[in-house]
């Protein structure tokens, strides 16, 4: 929900695509437009207005045209609002406070009060002291969650079910985000490296960079904890070539951003935001408890929305950081529907009230851990060039930081690998991107690499 569109820009492209009453080509409402913004930009908008039913996608590949969606009264917007909220009841079951929750955030945005970042919700919050979890929750999850020895290595129990995660959570948390793989079209994706035909590359490079994300969690969980480190190269992997400005991949925002479908206006000033952002590390890292842990994750970390974009997925795999490391059933959001999602986390933008989703979160995991016994017992517009050589793309940049090479050497290294790696047509523009991306490392986006902080600093000092 980061980075919403301007009113004036969702009436533009919704005025330049119903000039074409047979749908529009994405050239088509380019040019339609007074100020186009970037392809990647666009094609953002054209998904959220999908997502909103106010635009329809029809046709696949080049021949993909978008059309109004159809115009839906007050009353019937009413009646699927209803709908949707009963659904919901009998999806999950909601406590009489989260239902109050539910009925406030859903009232017409006009009816529902502006209001700005409240610090006080954080700094009210006191680690092993506060509890956002009653102790009652917190043991039925741990019966529910604990599946093998607690003495085991940090990670086991997420290796074992690694395949099925990497799969499930991808899919989950980027269908929570509007994507619109099927989770067949996305266990072919990470699988086979297979991108399902007509599906836009924005949606591939999202599951992918679940995928990235995952791994690093898994492969380090013995190292991650709630850190900069740990949120910072999360965030770089979840949000690579995925911003309209690369470089806010993997550092904390300096700009102000809104919301979407909210009337909260998120806390502004670098300063402040870095501030804020090492409390709620320092407090996470505090709590002793791994549910209440990944619980204050999902509240703290998208209300703070501490990066341009991709805070709630950041915050959605750091939830799993203590029950990866615990070796407890990770969390991997089966079956919760995006729409109450949204309303929880409106929830804490707007009212600093948690009930909502406090009931999704449990409801959830215990979805997981049901799932999971069961396998067990059976065991901004993307780069299509990136995103083709991707892995070439991280080996190649790894081999040059952990042989500790030069600038000059690592020109000759690079050419040496497009030569025996890359196909011909391809080799100028990869050895470009490499050397690029070496150009733009940091130790905010290092686990992109597979790369440890020691190996980073070692060569940092040669590079230089």
């Amino acid at each position: 929900m980061a980075r919403p569109i301007p009113t004036d820009a969702y009436e533009s492209v919704l005025e330049a695509i119903a000039r074409f009453p047979d749908g529009a080509r994405i050239e088509q409402i380019e040019e339609n437009l007074d100020a186009p913004p970037n392809r990647r930009t666009l094609q953002r908008w054209l998904n959220n207005l999908i997502t909103q039913e106010r635009v329809r996608r029809e046709g696949q590949g080049r021949a993909v045209k978008y059309l109004r969606g159809k115009v839906v009264s007050a009353t019937a917007q009413a009646t699927v609002k209803m709908t949707a909220t009963a659904h919901a009841e009998i999806l999950i079951p909601l406590s009489p406070e989260a239902k109050e929750v539910e009925i406030l955030v859903r009232k017409p945005l006009m009816l529902r009060k502006p209001i700005g970042y409240n610090r006080a919700f954080l700094d009210d919050y006191r680690p092993n002291d506060t509890y956002y979890l009653t102790q009652e929750i917190r043991d039925e999850l741990l019966s529910q969650g604990q599946a093998i020895s607690s003495n085991e290595p940090a990670g086991t129990y997420a290796r074992q079910l690694a395949h099925r995660l990497l799969i499930d959570l991808s899919w989950n948390s980027s269908r929570l985000e509007g994507n619109t793989y099927s989770l067949l079209e996305t266990e072919r994706l990470i699988s086979a490296g297979e991108a399902a035909t007509g599906k836009d590359a924005l949606e591939s490079q999202m599951i992918l960079n679940h995928k990235e994300a995952i791994e690093f969690l898994i492969d380090s969980a013995g190292e991650i904890g709630f850190n900069r480190y740990t949120l910072l190269n999360l965030h770089a992997l979840l949000s690579d070539n995925l911003l309209d400005d690369p470089t806010a991949s993997g550092r904390l925002r300096t700009i102000a951003v809104g919301i979407g479908q909210t009337t909260f206006l998120p806390l502004e000033g670098p300063q402040r935001i870095e501030e804020c952002f090492d409390q709620v590390l320092d407090t996470a890292a505090a709590i002793r408890d791994p549910f209440e842990q990944a619980f204050f994750a999902m509240v703290h970390l998208p209300y703070l929305q501490p990066f341009e974009d991709v805070n709630k997925r950041v915050a959605r795999l750091a939830a799993n950081i203590p029950l990866i490391q615990r070796n407890l059933c990770p969390l991997s959001f089966v079956d919760v529907s995006q729409s109450t999602y949204i309303s929880a986390m409106l929830g804490i933008y707007e009212l600093n009230r948690i009930e909502l989703l406090c009931d999704v979160f449990v409801w959830a995991y215990k979805r997981s851990c049901a799932r999971y016994s069961a396998v067990r017992q059976s065991l901004g517009y993307p780069d299509p060039f990136r995103l083709r050589y991707r892995q070439y793309i991280i080996q190649a940049v790894a081999d040059v930081v952990r042989e500790k090479l030069s600038k000059t050497q690592a020109v000759s290294h690079i050419q040496r690998f497009a030569q025996e790696q890359i196909e011909a047509p391809d080799r100028e523009r990869f050895i470009e991107v490499v050397e690029t991306q070496l150009l733009s490392l940091h130790e905010g986006n290092i686990a992109r690499y597979r790369l440890r902080p020691s190996e980073f600093h070692s060569w940092r000092g040669i590079w230089k």
